[in-house]
């Protein structure tokens, strides 16, 4: 019998994973449409549900902007899941499977030109993020949660 971790709806997989690959293809962030590569090189962590609706990524790698902080890469749900409550959960199994954050926390970055909310962010703001700034080259929110 296998011992895999309850993180909810959200599975452990890799950076590699066709059905997350295909949820990227179609997040707004997504550089190279059909590259099988949709994780950044460094530490990453991968979550998906089991029919493939929604994947999380968090990163872990040299940053440039300065912060100490693991980042979520990629968010993208079509589950039936509410966002913030899937947002939690993959907070919880990334701090379940790596341990304590680096003392910025887990950050995110929200292209407020590119998301169809009215109110861009709110998901994560729900789910216990708040608002840190601007990236200063591409102005996109910074949201941030400490540990």
């Amino acid at each position: 019998m296998l011992n895999l971790p309850d993180y909810g709806p959200w599975l452990l997989t890799h950076k590699g994973d066709r059905s997350c690959r295909l949820l990227v293809d179609r997040h707004y962030s997504r550089q190279t449409v059909g590259s099988p590569q949709f994780c950044r090189p460094g530490r990453n962590l991968v979550l998906r549900t089991a029919t493939g609706n929604a994947v999380w990524v968090t990163w872990s790698g040299i940053r440039d902007d300065g912060l100490l902080a693991w980042e979520c890469t990629i968010f993208r749900n079509e589950s039936t899941y509410l966002s913030s409550d899937m947002i939690r959960i993959a907070v919880a199994a990334t701090i379940d499977e790596w341990g304590q954050p680096p003392p910025d926390g887990i950050i995110t970055y929200v292209d407020q030109l590119k998301v169809r909310s009215s109110n861009p962010g709110y998901c994560f703001l729900s789910a216990g993020f708040h608002k840190l700034g601007f990236s200063k080259r591409r102005k996109l929110l910074l949201l941030q949660f400490l540990a």
